[in-house]
């Protein structure tokens, strides 16, 4: 078994590492990185390998740093079978049609720009069709445990990995006088988190190629966490601004509903709160959560039988369409309104922004990972102006940082995971540098890695 790298590596950002075993060229996972300008640019140069050489990609799950750039790998000659799991296969079709759009959005932008500097046009890093086209290669859908042949004498196993739904951490073996075995971790989850079940720990391997995105500190408890955002929406609302809350379109979305759903049963909020879903994405992101009961842990399974969503608020509204999107900037306040993306790299949250950073008695809630270079990442860490369609917007919102809901394992849950595995190699990817040099200086009994990208591993 040989395994190149070819994003990830000591950076959160771009997941994706090349198996080969067997005579096979497996690539797990295929993601888009995430951050300035430079990685976004990083996104069109090419993969470190031939994609028409590439017989099969198993994805762990359908977060954009791990599935973003399957249409820009299918775009230049992929051609072999996609393996997910069912919800992953649902969800990767929403979020890679979504980027396709936001990809062609970005390149009429330019377009007009270089049009009007007498420039020569881009193209888009890929569009629908493309998008479409991935989507059209997706095959087998696996379920949890069940073990498949994807070479000769060599079997992949998806296992829960309780980040979001249909994630999976994944088991290659390869069977034989030599056998050999090999665990990609993909992002495990927070345990500690409603809606899904807790990570699943597969049968040990000879090597283990795992996240380090928290290697470095543990979260918050949830229940001071759910406080603190209860206190957040609160004060706000006292004030009389609004709430605006930058999120992920898979699973944070839905566990921020689940939540403020519990906290206007429990009376901890408003009765007729206002919220608003302004993310097309999140809202048909929301019609799969409640498709797929079997990722769902037993208590929110239970609240399904009894007929009662758990993602249904009396005040909630979808807003599907651009203008209703754009009559909410007229609202004064009293509002909570949640907006992709989570990093406010694109998406309508930076329109949300635009009309309530500015404004003192307004708020901006961070709920999840902000990666370096990010405007989430430059508001958390003080920026006084930021730059939003051309205008400098002061930052006289309150912000609040609530990090307790991350969907990714903290450092000791990280290490027990580890623990329970006992691989003789360790392979430290998806973390940055300091987070991952942390996390690597904690284990025993391990020989461990921390490749750069384009690193081979033979063993």
């Amino acid at each position: 078994m040989k395994i190149s790298f070819h994003g990830a590596d000591r950076d959160v950002t771009g997941s994706c590492h090349l198996l080969e075993v067997s005579g096979k060229r497996i690539l797990i996972d295929c993601g888009m990185f995430q951050g300035g300008r430079e990685l976004e640019e990083e996104n069109a140069e090419e993969f470190g390998f031939d994609p028409k050489s590439i017989d099969l990609l198993l994805l762990t799950h359908a977060h954009l740093d791990h599935c973003g750039r399957i249409p820009l790998l299918v775009k230049r000659g992929f051609t072999g079978e996609i393996i997910a799991t069912s919800a992953t296969r649902e969800l990767a079709r929403v979020v890679m049609l979504d980027a396709a759009h936001l990809q062609e959005e970005e390149a009429e932008r330019n377009n007009r720009h270089a049009h009007r500097h007498g420039k020569h046009p881009v193209d888009a890093l890929y569009d629908t069709l493309d998008a479409l086209n991935a989507v059209g290669q997706f095959g087998r859908a696996v379920n949890y445990g069940e073990s498949i042949e994807i070479a000769p004498k060599v079997t992949a196993t998806f296992y829960d990995a309780g980040h979001i739904l249909g994630s999976a951490s994944i088991r290659i073996e390869k069977k034989g006088d030599k056998k050999r075995s090999v665990i990609f971790s993909g992002d495990i989850g927070n345990a500690g988190r409603p809606i899904l079940r807790k990570p699943q720990i597969p049968p040990k391997a000879d090597v283990v190629v795992m996240e380090t995105t928290y290697g470095d500190r543990n979260h918050k408890p949830i229940e001071p966490t759910i406080a603190e955002l209860y206190q957040a929406i609160t004060e706000t609302l006292a004030r009389g601004g609004n709430v605006i809350i930058p999120t992920f379109a898979l699973e944070r979305t839905q566990e921020i509903l689940f939540t403020l759903r519990e906290g206007i049963e429990q009376g901890r909020l408003p009765k007729n709160l206002p919220v608003f879903l302004d993310s097309p994405m999140a809202i048909s992101a929301t019609e799969i959560f409640r498709r797929h009961h079997e990722c769902y842990d037993d208590a929110t399974r239970e609240q399904f039988k009894g007929k009662r969503d758990p993602f249904a608020l009396p005040g909630l509204r979808f807003t599907r369409e651009t203008a209703e999107s754009i009559a909410l900037n007229r609202l004064v306040g009293g509002a909570v309104i949640m907006a992709g993306s989570g990093m406010c790299t694109g998406g309508r949250v930076r329109h949300h922004l635009r009309h309530n950073l500015w404004r003192r008695d307004s708020s901006v809630v961070f709920v999840g990972y902000a990666a370096p270079g990010t405007l989430a990442r430059i508001l958390i860490d003080g920026a006084k102006t930021v730059r939003l369609f051309g205008d400098e917007i002061p930052v006289n919102a309150h912000l609040y940082t609530i990090n307790g809901f991350s969907a990714h394992a903290d450092r000791d849950e990280l290490l027990a995971w580890h623990r329970a595995l006992k691989p003789k190699y360790t392979i430290l990817v998806h973390g940055e540098e300091k987070a991952m040099s942390s996390f690597a200086k904690a284990l025993e009994k391990t020989q461990v890695t921390m490749p750069h990208q384009g690193d081979v591993f033979e063993w």
